[in-house]
C-alpha cells in the first residue's frame, strides 16, 4: 500500500505534466495528468486522514467532497468529474466535453495539491 508521500509525490509528478499542457491548451494531456493528479492527491489526503476508500472514481469523487466537507480541503469534486469527462471526450470523442478553461484548471489542480502537501 502507498504512503501519503508516495501518493503526494505521484501528484506532483502529474502536476508538472498539467502544468506544460494548459498554455497553449493540450485538453488531452491536461484531462488526463490533472485527473491523475488530482485522483493521487485524492488518495494522499485519505490516508492522512486514515480513511478507507475503493481505488474507484466514483468513490474518490465522494472522498473529495468529504475532504472538502470534514477537513476543509478545497472542493474539487466537481473538477474531477468535468476532467474524467474530458479525458473521455479527448480519447474515445464519444461524449461531449464540459466547457473548461485552461488556466482555472491548472490552478485548482495547483491549488489542491498545495493543499494536502499542507497537512
Amino acid at each position: 500500500m502507498a504512503t501519503f508521500e508516495e501518493k503526494l509525490a505521484l501528484a506532483q509528478k502529474h502536476l508538472d505534466k498539467v502544468q506544460l499542457a494548459w498554455d497553449p491548451p493540450d485538453w488531452l494531456e491536461l484531462s488526463l495528468f490533472g485527473f491523475y493528479a488530482l485522483e493521487a492527491a485524492v488518495d494522499a489526503a485519505t490516508i492522512y486522514h486514515g480513511l478507507q476508500v475503493k481505488k474507484t472514481h466514483p468513490a474518490r469523487v465522494e472522498a473529495a467532497r468529504e475532504l472538502h466537507k470534514d477537513f476543509g480541503l478545497p472542493e474539487i469534486a466537481d473538477l474531477l468529474r468535468d476532467l474524467n469527462e474530458t479525458r473521455k471526450s479527448e480519447a474515445y470523442g464519444e461524449v461531449a466535453a464540459p466547457e473548461l478553461d485552461a488556466e482555472e484548471v491548472a490552478s485548482e489542480i495547483e491549488s489542491y495539491i498545495a493543499a494536502v502537501a499542507a497537512l
